[in-house]
C-alpha cells in the first residue's frame, strides 16, 4: 500500500519505504526528488512532517512539498486522539475553525457522493499546527489504497497539502496535485479568499478530476471557480445538482 502527499505537516515519525517517493511541488511539479519517506507511530531521531509520517502509518506514498532539509522537517510529531471527533465515520474534520457548518455539510455531501459513485475515500482536515490529531487520523479514517487525505493548514507556505493511496496514485497524473496545490493553495490566493475558499474550491476540484474518464486528458487541468453545488453525479456540476 503506496500514499503520496501534495505538502507536508508535522506528523508521525518516518523512517524508510520502499514506495515512498516524495515530490517538491514547488521547485517543480512533478518531479521526483531524492529521498523517500515513509512513517510510523514509532520515534525517530529526526522530525520529519506531517504528510510524510501521515504517509508512511499508512503505507503512502509521498509526492509533494517536502520539506526534508528543512526547518519544517525538524517539528515535533503530533499524535492526539483527543482532537478527533466523538463519533465515528466523520469525513471533514476541522479543529482550525477554518470553515461554516454549511460548508462542511456541502464537503461531507460530495465526499459521500464521490465515495458512493468512484469508490475513493476523500477525507479532510483542516488544522493550524500544532493543534492537530495529527497521526491519529490514520486509523480513525481506515486510510487505505483507495483514500485520500486532504491536510488544510496554512501553517506553511502552502494550505493544500495531499496524501493519497496507490489505487489513487495509479489513476491520477501526480502532476495535477502540483496544479491544485499551485492554484488554490498559494499564499496570493490564500491572502485574497481566504481558507474556506481554498478548501472548498480544492476539494470541489478534487473531485471533478476523480470523475473524469481514464484517458490522456485525464485531470490535465484544475477546475477553476464555478460556485457550484456538491455534484450528486459525473454531470452534476454541470447542471448544478
Amino acid at each position: 500500500m503506496a500514499m503520496r502527499s501534495c505538502t507536508v505537516r508535522p506528523g508521525l515519525t518516518a523512517q524508510p519505504m520502499a514506495h515512498a517517493r516524495p515530490v517538491d511541488v514547488r521547485r517543480q511539479a512533478a518531479r521526483p526528488i531524492v529521498t523517500a519517506r515513509a512513517f510510523s507511530s514509532e520515534s525517530s531521531t529526526s522530525s520529519p512532517s506531517f504528510t510524510q509520517r501521515l504517509a508512511s502509518g499508512c503505507g503512502c506514498v509521498a509526492l509533494a512539498l517536502t520539506l526534508a532539509g528543512s526547518a519544517d522537517a525538524r517539528l515535533e510529531g503530533v499524535n492526539r486522539p483527543d482532537l478527533l471527533p466523538k463519533t465515528e465515520n466523520v469525513s471533514v474534520i476541522d479543529v482550525a475553525g477554518f470553515i461554516t457548518p454549511s460548508e462542511e455539510a456541502r464537503i461531507t455531501a460530495e465526499i459521500a457522493s464521490l465515495e458512493r459513485d468512484t469508490g475513493f475515500k476523500l477525507r479532510v482536515l483542516a488544522q493550524n499546527y500544532p493543534e492537530t490529531p495529527g497521526s491519529a487520523v490514520k486509523n480513525y479514517w481506515k486510510v487505505d489504497d483507495s483514500t485520500i487525505v486532504f491536510v488544510a493548514d496554512p501553517t506553511f507556505k502552502n494550505i493544500i497539502n495531499v496524501n493519497v493511496g496507490q489505487n489513487v496514485d495509479l489513476d491520477v497524473p501526480r502532476s495535477f496535485w502540483s496544479r491544485l496545490a499551485g492554484t488554490y493553495g498559494n499564499a496570493f490566493y490564500l491572502k485574497e479568499n481566504g481558507e474556506a475558499e481554498a478548501i472548498l474550491n480544492a476539494v470541489s476540484a478534487i473531485d471533478t478530476c476523480l470523475r473524469e474518464p481514464q484517458g490522456r486528458t485525464k485531470c490535465a487541468s484544475v477546475q477553476k471557480t464555478f460556485g457550484e453545488k456538491p455534484s450528486s453525479g459525473a454531470f452534476g456540476k454541470v447542471f448544478g445538482q
